[in-house]
């Protein structure tokens, strides 16, 4: 399998062809946010916008008014290409284990002993 240039993404946007659901305004921002959850390229999105500094429509999940925040708060970020797309791969690196909870979830049950029980049936 090929591995799709980097400059594609946009061809494997969840909103491909959604051009006007983006760009909405007020309180219609919300629901075009939900489009971008679970998209495979929202940080190549979101890095994008922010790295081209492009002022309307919701882009990687953000919208005009978050993304504008965002640059005011870390103002020495020069490549958010660079962050998003490290911080992508380090999340896919990171594996949350409950051992606790996978050692019973695949263990055989087995009845709980009473203390009591075991106690009386050691005597005989």
């Amino acid at each position: 399998m090929a591995v799709p240039d980097p400059e594609d993404w946009p061809l494997l946007a969840k909103c491909r062809g959604m051009n006007d659901a983006l760009f909405p305004e007020g309180k219609d921002q919300k629901r075009a946010k939900t489009i971008c959850m679970g998209c495979p390229v929202r940080a190549q999105c979101l890095a994008e916008a922010l790295d081209n500094r492009i002022e309307w429509g919701v882009w990687g999940g953000m919208t005009e008014r978050e993304r504008r925040q965002l640059l005011r708060q870390r103002p020495d970020v020069k490549s958010w290409s660079a962050v998003l797309n490290a911080a992508v791969g380090a999340s896919k690196d990171v594996r949350v284990v409950d051992t606790t909870f996978d050692a019973d979830a695949t263990a055989p049950q087995r009845p709980a002993s009473s203390p009591m029980r075991s106690s009386v049936d050691s005597r005989r």
